[in-house]
């Protein structure tokens, strides 16, 4: 089939549905339906393999014994159709019985549907996107393949589809953090919050290449792990890795933040963790039960920080995207958290994004951390990448793009300190210090930079992280004062109070 107007033929069509609302809501219906396409797909060739394959889904919910219009008129549609979606086939997914010794790729259906909805309203339009999407040659690899790009587009759409666009990451960025992380055969990387798992395709990517064995294939399929807490992009990233050949996605629908970061083992570390983690977002206070009172910050983002560095093995390498709340907090959390990190780790490098990346869903500016868990930081090197030439601010017809990343790269494989005008632009700075400055790590930022008018929730967090450091000063300040004067507080109240 013609791939180029997949996407527009079903937009065309969803539009005239009463319960599609947006895009978000358009791109989930799209989800379940290319998952139930791409599985069929993937349990022809298991049926092909195996000896006995059996499929977990009922023969009348199998995508190949409901979807398919053999063009006689007997294919559902219309009402029979919908009553079919939302009487049959959605409580028969979720309610599959599945056990801990049932195999992921058979267990993922039912985790996939578990929160699934099928929002449209008319069976005649449903029937029309099904079979848009039964088009679908999945079995010829040159399509498999092209297809494996639309649905890059499909995922990049959540960027500008309101809340959504948590889940997505810029691909240009996902791809130099691979590619500075320098996967190697026999290496397991993982994203304890994945989102439609652009990291992990971006891992196999710079990894496939390295590819020459049985031997080696065996670890490349075997070379990813995620969590994700959300069901929606949990079904994208399931079926983004099913479309990357990959089997057995150990992907797993949870909260990494609701186990303790104390329990871990070596068995629970990975050589290599590549992140974005959710930032913005403020947990339950039972949620900080899990973590060391000191690192027990209400920030997400702090919070998966510390799930890294207790889930990073020895020798391993992470890189991690943060706002630049955590760099220049001064709050309790975020220095303890950050004292740990360069105890106990080697923060070599941080490179500062230009604003944008992240446009239309957030404004909030943020940076590239890569520490390795080989010994404590002596050094930090910090690395601006300016907006590139032509360019004020990234947009959906202007995104960013791997090769803005040259400069960095270049500066990376020759590091040497950079001055314009009198302003940083790349600094090694010591451990020493950092620690003076009560591990503010806000260095090298941009100059003569514009004043942007924020949206309103990030201006909001914006506030309220500057004034949570700013009273982490102001306490600092105060404590040392009174310990000069040796004043005790705690007396002199008491007697103002009698």
């Amino acid at each position: 089939m013609s791939l180029s107007n997949f996407v527009k033929r079903i937009r065309d069509i969803m539009r005239n549905d009463a319960g599609i609302n947006g895009d978000a809501q358009r791109i989930e219906q799209m989800a379940w339906m290319l998952f139930l396409k791409v599985y069929d797909a993937k349990e022809q060739d298991w049926d092909m393999d195996e000896d006995n394959y059996v499929s977990i889904i009922p023969e009348n919910c199998r995508w190949r014994n409901w979807a398919i219009d053999d063009r006689s008129g007997n294919s559902m549609t219309g009402d029979t159709l919908l009553n079919f979606v939302n009487n049959t086939l959605f409580p028969t997914l979720k309610g599959l019985e599945v056990s801990k010794d049932t195999p992921i790729k058979k267990s993922i259906v039912k985790t996939t549907f578990e929160d699934a909805n099928n929002y449209m309203k008319d069976g005649v339009l449903l029937r029309q996107v099904i079979n848009i999407i039964d088009e679908l040659d999945l079995g010829d690899y040159e399509e498999s393949h092209a297809f494996g790009e639309i649905y890059e587009t499909i995922l990049k759409e959540l960027q500008s589809a309101g809340s959504s666009g948590e889940f997505y990451t810029p691909r240009a960025v996902t791809d130099f953090m691979a590619k500075m992380i320098k996967p190697q055969i026999g290496e397991r990387v993982a994203d304890f919050a994945c989102g439609t798992g652009g990291f992990l395709t971006s891992w196999l990517k710079e990894l496939a290449p390295q590819v020459k064995t049985t031997d080696d294939q065996e670890k490349f399929d075997n070379s990813i792990y995620g969590i994700e807490k959300k069901q929606f992009p949990y079904m994208l990233c399931i079926t983004n890795m099913l479309l990357h050949g990959i089997d057995v996605p150990k992907i797993y629908h949870d909260n990494s933040l609701l186990h303790d970061v104390l329990d871990y083992t070596e068995d629970d570390q990975f050589e290599v963790i590549l992140m974005n983690p959710p930032y913005g977002g403020n947990e339950k206070n039972d949620v900080k039960n899990h973590f060391p009172s000191d690192l027990a910050s209400s920030e997400t983002a702090d919070l998966f920080m510390s799930v890294i560095m207790y889930r990073l093995k020895r020798n391993g390498r992470a890189a991690v995207i943060l706002p630049d709340g955590f760099l220049f907090g001064t709050d309790n959390a975020k220095v303890a958290i950050k004292k740990k990190l360069m105890n106990e780790f080697n923060l070599h490098t941080i490179i500062r994004m230009p604003h944008s990346v992240f446009a239309p869903y957030t404004s909030i500016t943020t940076n590239i951390l890569f520490f390795d868990h080989t010994k404590p930081t002596d050094d930090v090197w910090i690395y601006r990448l300016d907006m590139p030439d032509g360019y004020k601010n990234f947009s959906k017809t202007k995104p960013m793009e791997l090769k803005h990343f040259d400069p960095a790269i270049e500066w990376w494989n020759d590091r040497k300190e950079i001055n314009i005008d009198g302003f940083d632009k790349a600094k090694k700075y010591s451990k020493d210090f950092i620690v003076e400055r009560n591990y503010n790590l806000d260095l090298c930022g941009y100059p003569h930079e514009e004043e942007e008018i924020l949206p309103p929730k990030d201006l909001i967090q914006q506030y309220l992280e500057k004034r949570a450091s700013l009273n982490a000063e102001i306490d600092r300040t105060l404590s040392q004062i009174i310990d000069i004067l040796g004043i005790d507080l705690d007396v002199n109240m008491g007697r103002d109070e009698q």
